[in-house]
C-alpha cells in the first residue's frame, strides 16, 4: 500500500489535550448518531462508517472503512493510531446487516460476524479498556406473559438476523482476548418519531384503516418489549463510565419496564388516531400466509409470509442487571411515547411517513 502510515504513535498527537478515545462503528446509523452527540463533549469520538453518505456527525472524525477487508482495517487503525495513540477507552460497535426479507444472505456472515472478528483482531495491538457490541433481544427463546427473560434464559434465535448475533457474541468470547467486553441485548427501538418498523407499520395499516389491521393470526395477549432510543443511548454512556467496574464479559438485557400486547398497542394506536378501539378478528396462519403472499406479488407489503410463523412470540425482557451493574433505568414508555409518535403523524403525514420509510 503507497503512502502508508508509520505505526508508530504520531508525537504531535501526543501534545493535543488528553480526552479519552471512543470509536463508535456504524457511526452514522440512528443509535450511532445520538450517541456521538451524547458523548463528543467528554471523548474524542471516531466515527467508523462506510464510505461515502450517510456520514458521521461532525463531532467524530470519519473513519471510512470496509468491515470486509483486512487492508481497509489495517490502514485505518494504522491511521487511528497515528491520530489517536495507542490507548482506546472504548469501541462501541454497532455496525451490522440488518433487513426485514427473511431470506438467507452471506452478509449476516460477511459484515456481523466476520467484520466483528476482524475488529478485534485489529483490537488486539491496542490497549482496549472496552469493547460493546449491540446485540438483539431476538436471541432469546420466547417466553409467555408473565415469564420475564433474564440474560441467563435459553436462547434460540429463529432468523438469519438474531442468528447472526449468537454467532458473533459466541466469536467475541473465543476473540477478545484480553479485551473486556459488553454484550447488550437490546429489545426493539422506537422514539417520539417512530424509528420502529413494526410499531410505525403497525400505525399504518390503523391510520389507513386497512383490512389487515382488523385481523392477526397469533394470541394477541403476547408481545415485545421496546426500548426508547435515549435510553440505549444512556446505557451505553453508563457502561463506558463505569468500564473499569464491569466484568471482562458482561451480557445486559436492555429494555422498557413494561412490554405491551399486540391487543394495547392496537387500543392506544387506534384510539388515538380513531379516537375508538379498532377490533381485531382472529385469523387462521394459513390464511394470513396466503394473504400476505398476495400482498407482496401485487405491492411491497411490510407482512411477509415467514412473519406469520413468528406473531405468536412473546419477549418479556428483564433489565434488573443493567439497572444494578450499571444505575441504567428507563426513563420513557412506549405507552406514553405512542401520542406523541401519533401527533408527528398527523401534523406531518408526509413527513412522518418519509421518514419511517413507509409506503403511500
Amino acid at each position: 500500500m503507497e503512502n502508508k502510515i508509520p505505526l508508530k504513535d504520531n508525537p504531535e498527537a501526543s501534545k493535543k489535550p488528553k480526552k479519552e478515545v471512543i470509536i463508535v462503528t456504524g457511526s452514522s446509523g440512528l443509535i450511532g448518531t445520538s450517541l456521538i452527540h451524547k458523548i463528543a463533549p467528554q471523548y474524542r469520538v471516531v466515527g467508523m462508517d462506510n464510505t461515502g453518505y450517510p456520514f458521521p456527525p461532525k463531532e467524530a472524525e470519519c473513519v471510512c472503512m470496509d468491515i470486509t477487508s483486512d487492508e481497509s482495517m489495517s490502514f485505518n487503525f494504522e491511521r487511528i493510531r497515528y491520530e489517536y495513540g495507542n490507548r482506546i477507552a472504548s469501541v462501541v460497535h454497532l455496525a451490522a446487516y440488518y433487513d426485514f426479507l427473511g431470506k438467507p444472505s452471506d452478509l449476516y456472515d460477511k459484515i456481523t460476524v466476520k467484520g466483528t472478528e476482524r475488529l478485534l483482531k485489529f483490537l488486539q495491538d491496542f490497549e482496549v479498556e472496552q469493547f460493546i457490541f449491540s446485540s438483539s433481544m431476538l436471541v432469546y427463546k420466547p417466553s409467555s406473559p408473565g415469564v420475564p427473560i433474564t440474560e441467563e434464559s435459553p436462547l434460540e434465535p429463529k432468523w438469519d438476523y438474531p442468528k447472526s448475533k449468537v454467532t458473533t457474541e459466541k466469536v467475541m468470547h473465543e476473540k477478545r482476548s484480553k479485551i473486556p467486553v459488553v454484550m447488550m441485548r437490546v429489545a426493539g427501538l422506537y422514539s417520539e418519531a417512530g424509528d420502529s418498523i413494526p410499531v410505525t407499520n403497525q400505525i399504518q395499516r390503523i391510520y389507513e384503516k386497512q383490512i389487515s389491521a382488523r385481523l392477526y393470526p397469533a394470541n394477541t395477549a403476547h408481545g415485545s418489549t421496546y426500548v426508547h432510543r435515549d435510553d440505549v443511548i444512556n446505557s451505553i454512556v453508563l457502561a463506558i463510565e463505569k468500564r473499569k467496574d464491569l466484568p471482562q464479559e458482561t451480557i445486559l438485557n436492555i429494555g422498557d419496564d413494561e412490554t405491551l400486547s399486540y391487543q394495547e398497542l392496537q387500543d392506544i394506536i387506534s384510539t388515538e388516531i380513531h379516537g375508538k378501539k379498532m377490533p381485531i378478528i382472529a385469523i387462521p396462519k394459513w390464511f394470513a400466509k396466503a394473504g400476505a403472499f398476495m400482498q407482496n406479488i401485487f405491492g411491497k407489503a411490510f407482512i411477509k409470509p415467514w412473519m406469520i410463523d413468528l406473531a405468536d412470540d412473546h419477549f418479556e425482557m428483564d433489565s434488573s442487571k443493567a439497572k444494578k451493574l450499571l444505575g441504567w433505568k428507563p426513563k420513557h414508555g412506549l405507552r406514553d411515547t405512542l401520542p406523541k409518535m401519533i401527533k408527528k403523524l398527523k401534523d406531518h403525514p408526509k413527513k412522518f411517513y418519509q421518514e419511517n420509510n413507509l409506503n403511500k
